[in-house]
C-alpha cells in the first residue's frame, strides 16, 4: 500500500456520501448542503455542443486540447480579467480542476534539490495536501486565521520552510470559508513566491460566482504570468461537474514542463467534452442566473441561521456558507442528520474548522426555507 493512503485521512466527501446514504435508506426528506455539487440545470447550448462534437470514430484525444478550446479558454480571460494569454503556450484544458491540482506535485517536486514541500490554507481543500503526500513531498497546512481574513500569508511562513517550498497554494473565493482577496494581496504573495523560487498556484475555480452588488474576484493572471499558475473549472460556473472539464493557464514554461508531464497520464478529455467546454467559455450570459440564485440561497440561509443564533461568516462571493456553531461541530451535524440535513463539520477540512459547519449552495431556494423550516434547536 502507498503510504500516503496511510498518511491521510478518509476523504470527506466519501465520508459525507456515507452518512448521506443511511439517511436516504430511511425515506425521509433529505436537505442536502454536504457536497458542492449545484443542481441548476447545465445551459441547453452547451448541452448541444456536447451531443454535435461526438464522432462517429472515437479516437485518442490530446493532451494539449484543442486550438479551439484554448483559444475559447484566452478568449474568457481577456473579457473576465483583461488578461492576454499566448493560447498555444500558456492554457493547458484539464479533466476538470481536481485531477490537475492533485497532479501539479509530481510534475513540480524536487526532493534531491531541497525543494520538497507544498504549503497550502487550512481549513481549506484537501487535494493540496493528498497531491503533495502522493507526490513523496511534505505538506505544510497553515492554520487560516479568522481575525487575518482566512488569507494565506507567505510573509509568515518560517525562513526554513519558504527554502523548502516548491508549491504554495492559494484559493480566493475561499473553499469552506467564503473568504475574499484583493489584487494588493495577490501581489503580495506573487512577489514573495517569486523571492523565494516558489510556483505560486490558484485555484480559482470559484472566481465567476460572486453576489450582487460585489465586485467579481479578482485572478492572480491580472498580477502575474510569470512564475505562477491558475486553474479553473466549468463544474460551478457553468453546471458542469459531470463533464470534468477546466483548464490550467499562466506561466508558458510551467505550462510546457506540466504540458510533457502530463502526456505520460493520458488525461486529456474526449474531443466532445472539450466542445462543450470551449462552448461555455465562449460564453458569460449563462453564468449570471447561476450567480444570482447562488446568491439568493446564501442570503436565504445566512438569515435564517443568523436567526437561530448561528453566527455566519459575511461572505462576497463562492458556493458556501460558513457558519460558527457552539460546542461541537460533529456533534452539531449528527443533530442536523437526524432531522434530515446534511452539513459538513469543519473539521472535514482541516485544522482551524472547528466549531464550523460548512454549507454547500445546492438545495433550491424553496427546499432551503424547508431546510430551515425543520432545522435543530
Amino acid at each position: 500500500m502507498n503510504p500516503a493512503l496511510r498518511a491521510l485521512k478518509p476523504y470527506p466527501m466519501a465520508e459525507l456520501e456515507t452518512r448521506k446514504q443511511a439517511l436516504r435508506s430511511s425515506g425521509r426528506p433529505i436537505y442536502d448542503f454536504g457536497t458542492g455539487d449545484p443542481v441548476e440545470p447545465t445551459a441547453p447550448f452547451i448541452l448541444t455542443a456536447l451531443r454535435d462534437a461526438v464522432p462517429a470514430i472515437s479516437q485518442y484525444p490530446s493532451v494539449a486540447g484543442s486550438p479551439a478550446l484554448r483559444e475559447a479558454v484566452a478568449g474568457y480571460l481577456q473579457r473576465r480579467f483583461s488578461v492576454s494569454l499566448d493560447a498555444k503556450t500558456q492554457i493547458l484544458p484539464s479533466a476538470g480542476s481536481k485531477e490537475a491540482i492533485f497532479h501539479l506535485a509530481l510534475a513540480v517536486l524536487d526532493p534531491a534539490n531541497g525543494r520538497d514541500t507544498v504549503v497550502f490554507g487550512t481549513p481549506g481543500y484537501p487535494v493540496y495536501e493528498s497531491g503533495a503526500l502522493f507526490a513523496g513531498g511534505r505538506a505544510h497546512a497553515v492554520e487560516l486565521r479568522r481575525e487575518h481574513g482566512f488569507r494565506l500569508d507567505l510573509e509568515r511562513l518560517p525562513a526554513d520552510v519558504l527554502a523548502r517550498t516548491a508549491i504554495a497554494w492559494i484559493n480566493y473565493p475561499h473553499n469552506p470559508t467564503g473568504a475574499c482577496v484583493d489584487l494588493a494581496w495577490l501581489a503580495a504573495q506573487a512577489d514573495i513566491a517569486k523571492s523565494h523560487g516558489i510556483l505560486l498556484a490558484s485555484d480559482e475555480c470559484y472566481n465567476d460566482l460572486w453576489f450582487q452588488g460585489a465586485e467579481p474576484p479578482p485572478s492572480l493572471l491580472q498580477v502575474t504570468t510569470a512564475n505562477v499558475l491558475a486553474f479553473h473549472s466549468c463544474s460551478k460556473r457553468s453546471g458542469m461537474t459531470g463533464y470534468r472539464s477546466g483548464f490550467i493557464a499562466g506561466d508558458a514554461a510551467l505550462i510546457k514542463t506540466y504540458r510533457s508531464w502530463r502526456v505520460h497520464m493520458g488525461v486529456g478529455s474526449p474531443a466532445f467534452v472539450e466542445a462543450a467546454g470551449a462552448a461555455a467559455w465562449r460564453d458569460d450570459a449563462h453564468v449570471e442566473p447561476r450567480r444570482r440564485i447562488f446568491a439568493e440561497k446564501w442570503r436565504i440561509l445566512a438569515d435564517g441561521l443568523a436567526a437561530k443564533g448561528l453566527e455566519i461568516l459575511p461572505s462576497q462571493a463562492g458556493l458556501y456558507l460558513w457558519a460558527r456553531i457552539p460546542g461541537s461541530a460533529d456533534a452539531y451535524a449528527a443533530k442536523c442528520l437526524d432531522a434530515g440535513i446534511v452539513v459538513s463539520p469543519g473539521a472535514f477540512f482541516g485544522h482551524g474548522g472547528d466549531n464550523w459547519i460548512r454549507l454547500a449552495l445546492v438545495p433550491s431556494p424553496d427546499d432551503c426555507r424547508k431546510a430551515l423550516a425543520a432545522w435543530p434547536d
